[in-house]
């Protein structure tokens, strides 16, 4: 090897350089690391590598939950429990399986529910809470193999790049597929034409839901001839798809023989999100499939759970009492600059009402408490005698300028 080579030499697999490894094995015009050859190695004689799951019982599982999302108790607890089905099998195929053991069939679930009712982040903190790579997709950009869009295989990618490429941790993560409604079959009538963004997609979806081996393009995109691919399995990846499903109340109420309560369909009564909540409650099988999706799909979703539109007293709560609430955010941030920031309970309610009204849940609420403090947040760390920042009700509803208290100077 010429001096010049040993001072470019690095493994051509994974790019470390010589001082990084132990070994360095040169060949013409190319290197590989003993920490390169030990994988193929692995890869060669299929040796399994598994990874200590981190099994919470499904009490234990909801308690984590209640940390971070508010409310949505009936979803948390079939998603508590489904999960820790999901990962037992795991666990007991990673394990030497005996005579007359029972196969344990695979669980996936599926979240009904508006939007900003807390589907996502119930799915992110579970992955979080469990320790495993995760990954969301939204149903809307995905296509059939062929088509213009984003392949399905696309999102398995996702998830092996939140596993930093580690195949075999990314074989027991999560992936979440929000918008899932929204690729429902257009009509009720069976096509000779290509439903691309509709019926085609939950049958693409289907292989990979139900468990298969992925061929995984390395960098994404669409797939191209002699091209090398990473092979994943899915078969123990926890799928979790979400969507708002409207309209699929009034399918229920259709089923079960029931009329609306009596209040105008074009009002939004407080009491009309309770009956919506109840009639979501009572969802079947067959009410997904009238509503667009294949049977098969929907068979492969062995949990369904129903996370409520949230209410006023929900949203207040949103904005003071997880781990990461809003409120203790900013509260935080002005405290850095020595500042006491104060928001009044009828501030906290007028937030939570303007959130409410502004029909997107949960979401709007940033966007409310960043907007009243924006200037505030410009002003303050260059004005060294604000002490206190006190917001009541009236900065919300008559965008009256928050109270600043300063310094009481000579």
């Amino acid at each position: 090897m010429t001096k010049k080579e040993k001072e470019s030499a690095v493994c051509s697999f994974c790019g470390r350089l010589e001082e990084a490894v132990e070994k360095l094995i040169s060949g013409p015009e190319a290197f590989i690391c003993d920490k390169c050859v030990r994988l193929c190695l692995d890869i060669i004689e299929k040796k399994p590598v598994h990874h200590e799951l981190k099994l919470l019982k499904p009490k234990e599982i909801k308690l984590k939950l209640d940390e971070y999302v508010i409310g949505q108790d009936n979803a948390k607890r079939t998603i508590a429990v489904g999960v820790y089905n999901h990962y037992k099998r795991i666990r007991s195929l990673q394990n030497q399986k005996k005579a007359g053991d029972v196969d344990y069939s695979k669980s996936n679930v599926l979240l009904l529910g508006p939007t900003g009712s807390g589907k996502t982040l119930l799915a992110r903190t579970l992955a979080a809470v469990i320790d495993v790579p995760f990954a969301i997709a939204d149903a809307t950009t995905l296509t059939e193999a062929g088509y213009v869009g984003e392949d399905v295989e696309n999102i398995i990618l996702r998830l092996v790049q939140a596993a930093d490429y580690d195949i075999a941790r990314a074989e027991i993560g999560i992936i979440y597929v929000d918008e899932i409604d929204k690729i429902r079959k257009t009509t009720s009538n069976v096509s000779i034409t290509r439903d691309v963004s509709g019926e085609g997609v939950q049958q693409a979806l289907l292989k990979i839901v139900e468990g298969t081996v992925s061929n995984v393009p390395p960098k994404g995109g669409r797939k191209h001839p002699n091209q090398e691919y990473i092979k994943v399995n899915t078969q123990n990846i926890l799928f979790i798809v979400g969507g708002a499903f409207v309209h699929l109340d009034k399918m229920i109420a259709k089923r079960l023989g029931k009329t609306t309560i009596g209040f105008d369909a074009a009002s939004s009564s407080q009491l009309d999100v309770h009956e919506t909540n109840y009639l979501l409650s009572k969802v079947e099988p067959e009410d997904l499939v009238q509503f667009g999706m294949i049977p098969e799909f929907v068979g492969r979703f062995n949990s369904i759970a129903n996370c409520n539109e949230l209410t006023i007293e929900d949203l207040v709560e949103i904005l003071v009492r997880p781990k990461n609430a809003i409120i203790q955010q900013y509260t935080q941030l002005f405290a850095e600059e020595n500042v006491r920031l104060e928001f009044t309970e009828g501030a906290l309610h007028a937030m939570a009402e303007k959130a409410k009204q502004a029909g997107t849940g949960a979401r709007a609420l940033r966007m409310i408490v960043e907007t009243l403090l924006l200037d505030l947040m410009f002003e303050t760390p260059s004005d060294p005698t604000i002490r206190e920042v006190i917001v009541d009700r009236e900065c919300i509803t008559e965008d009256k300028e928050p109270e600043i208290r300063r310094v009481q100077t000579g």
